[in-house]
């Protein structure tokens, strides 16, 4: 009994507890309600009152969503960003040539306090007149800039802060897309609220590129006006804020009536933003600056740039840091490859839709011979060939092949050629035609699909093509999925370049580096390329590598290739062309020399109806051709004959087998049998002639 009164009474203590509880809950919900009936909206103001509410909810997800894409920018931050390196290099070329520098060696950072009144007024008249009145982002400026560019239809101002423009310098690229856009702009936040103001300017004088090779305003100064940046005039410092535009255009020891004329804008800029008065600009107006007579100093810089990459990561090896490196760069076939790029980009460009490209050439051996980054150091310096990832399309095909004669097939294995799916997915040929039962030669000379895809599906698997092409060179992480064998998975010019040099090098590593020997300035060899680095290792067996080149050498003649093929040199190779005709290569090789050509825009758009067969092949010719003048040709492993010349396809006859070569190989006539006889007289003329004497006469002296 005495048990049943203590549950009873803990029974209505509960009881009781719980109802006071809800009645004053219930109290409290009451009381909340009539308070927040004093703030209900009728009518118009409830309407701006619940758009106000939903742009808040979806502005909330959009800006949690930005974070999300702008997290992969911020990982920069956490690195040694604000470390330039203290390397001081001197870079020359194969030939032992000064070619350019980089690191500390364009001049020590120069203290904000220490930079003249007048660079600072007219950087920020011309980059941000509202830069120390926004937080990193300029939402008046940039409505500004929208409006005038409205009123003018086009794009005469932009809406970039000079914050933003820092967070693009140190941390990303000058690709144009909306994903830059977001990272550029949070990283401006970041900027903002880890520096000061006056640390921001001082970054952005110091790590913008000014032209002719200088990177900072300190450089720049010494190298236009030989004079320290602390002792320049207006119109200097007019001159050297009007560079940060397009360093290549306004540079003054290219083009000096064009670097005036920038200069009189950002005088005009410093009156328009009330920085000066115009008596206080006048002078600099009447006597604009002038600069050292040097002549126009080409360096390959996107070169220069990837190579001071690779000095930063061996230098951990040794504690020196003013250093001499000689690299293996050719200035004659580097200059030819420029050329090659920019011209093939200024006749075409506009035809094919077309604005950008990328060159690497190695040699057997894998030093680098010329690198070409873009056509445009000066307006990007963004590096296509060693950073820019871009679907390599059927230029990865060698992959598959590769791994198909590793596995032992053969040149002459004849595989079907018919529609096929792998899970939803169904490739096809181009022209959506079906060739039957074709060998593994024509399948690749002729760039059909669906046999590489049957490989990989029925024989090879995913994981083998990824593990070749990794031991083949390349280095960027390759996505696991189905239409890999056709090269989706996006690649670099170099990795493309580094992988296609194991098969003239009969299937060792190419071990492509563009640096042959780093010294001190007392000449001691810190590092030798030849003796330092690890030797090559042998990635196809030779019976395989033959088979890739004997297979790869039909391309440039009677498959997809034929612009490529050189004048008299056995060419190897294969081109690649990409979905929507968005990216379109050819990577080849000789005996002696491995180029890859890409070319594309950098927004993704794609192009018109542009193949790796067209321009890609024809620039891939015209560099090689160069390439191989004045020097002996080395045969291609497993391919006998070292010269060709092309002979007409033949017509297949009754008799003949369906894939049997249409172009015969044979060593060319480079003079006719007349004119071989014509020389052959005169060197016997020569050789029999007896020696010239002068009559004594002739002999005397006056």
């Amino acid at each position: 009994m005495k048990k049943r009164h203590i549950f009873l009474k803990i029974d209505a203590w509960l009881d009781s507890t719980l109802w006071n509880a809800g009645f004053r809950l219930s109290e409290f919900w009451e009381e909340l309600t009539i308070f927040f009936r004093r703030f209900r909206m009728r009518g118009w103001k409830k309407l701006l009152f619940e758009a106000l509410g939903e742009c808040m909810t979806w502005g909330t997800v959009g800006a949690v969503l930005l974070l999300a894409l702008a997290m992969p920018a911020f990982q920069e931050t956490v690195k040694d960003w604000r470390n330039r390196g203290d390397f001081a290099v001197t870079f020359l070329d194969r030939y032992g040539n000064v070619i350019g520098h980089r690191g500390i060696i364009h001049e020590n950072s120069v203290a904000f306090n220490d930079l003249p009144d007048n660079l600072i007024k007219a950087v920020l008249a011309t980059e941000d007149r509202r830069f120390f009145n926004h937080f990193g982002i300029d939402f008046i400026g940039l409505f500004r800039a929208l409006s005038e560019n409205a009123r003018a239809g086009g794009v005469v101002q932009g809406g970039s802060t000079l914050t933003q423009q820092l967070a693009k310098n140190l941390f990303l690229t000058n690709e144009r897309s909306i994903e830059r856009k977001i990272k550029e702009a949070f990283l401006s936040l970041w900027l903002e609220a880890n520096l000061s103001k006056k640390e921001i300017l001082s970054l952005y004088l110091d790590r913008a590129y000014m032209g002719g090779g200088t990177f900072g305003a300190a450089a720049a100064s010494q190298f236009y006006f030989g004079k320290s940046v602390r002792d320049i005039n207006l119109a200097e410092a007019a001159m050297l804020a009007g560079l940060f535009k397009a360093p290549a255009k306004y540079a003054p020891h290219v083009n000096l009536p064009a670097a005036r004329g920038r200069a009189n804008e950002v005088l005009t800029n410093l009156v328009q933003s009330g920085f000066m008065s115009e008596g206080q600009v006048i002078a600099a107006r009447r006597n604009p600056a002038t600069v050292v007579d040097r002549a126009e100093q080409e360096s390959p810089d996107f070169f220069l740039d990837w190579a001071f990459d690779e000095v930063q990561r061996l230098g951990t090896r040794f504690p020196e840091r003013s250093l001499i490196v000689r690299t293996t760069i050719d200035p004659g076939l580097q200059k030819v490859a420029e050329t090659a790029v920019n011209n093939t980009l200024r006749d075409y460009g506009e035809q094919y839709n077309v604005k950008q490209g990328a060159l690497v050439t190695l040699e057997n051996g894998g030093a680098v011979r010329a690198m070409v980054g873009g056509s445009d150091y000066g307006e990007s310096q963004f590096n296509r060939a060693t950073r820019a990832l871009r679907q390599p399309g059927s230029s990865f095909k060698i992959y598959t092949y590769a791994v198909a004669m590793e596995a032992g097939l053969t040149p002459d294995s004849t595989i079907v050629d018919g529609p096929l799916s792998w899970g939803n997915w169904s490739p096809h040929n181009y022209g959506n035609s079906y060739a039957g039962k074709v060998t593994l030669t024509t399948a690749l000379a002729k760039s059909i699909n669906t046999v590489p895809v049957r490989l990989v599906k029925d024989r090879l698997g995913i994981d083998s093509v990824i593990r070749m092409a990794k031991l083949m060179g390349v280095e960027t992480p390759i996505r696991k999925d189905a239409t890999i064998p056709l090269g989706t998975s996006e690649v670099t010019i170099l990795d493309q370049a580094t992988a296609y040099a194991v098969l003239p090098a009969g299937g060792m590593q190419s071990r492509r580096h563009g640096i042959e020997e780093i010294l001190d300035y007392r000449g001691n060899v810190l590092y030798n390329f030849e003796r330092d680095a690890e030797p090559a290792r042998r990635v196809l067996t030779q019976q395989a590598d033959d088979y890739m080149n004997q297979m790869l050498t039909k391309v440039p003649y009677i498959g997809t290739g034929r612009k490529a093929a050189l004048d008299g040199i056995l060419t190897a190779g294969k081109s690649g062309t990409t979905q929507a005709y968005r990216d379109a290569w050819f990577v080849g090789f000789t005996g002696n020399f491995t180029t890859a050509v890409w070319f594309g825009n950098d927004n993704y758009t794609s192009t018109n109806n542009m193949t790796g067969g067209s321009l890609p092949a024809m620039t891939f010719k015209t560099v090689m051709d160069y390439a191989h003048q004045g020097i002996a040709i080395r045969p291609i492993p497993g391919v006998l004959e070292p010269a060709v010349t092309v002979i007409k396809p033949v017509k297949p006859t009754k008799g003949m087998e369906q894939n049997t070569p249409t172009a015969a190989f044979v060593r060319p006539r480079s003079l006719s049998v007349q004119t071989t006889a014509l020389l052959r007289d005169i060197g016997t003329m020569f050789t029999e002639a007896k020696p010239f004497s002068a009559p004594k006469s002739e002999l005397k002296l006056n």
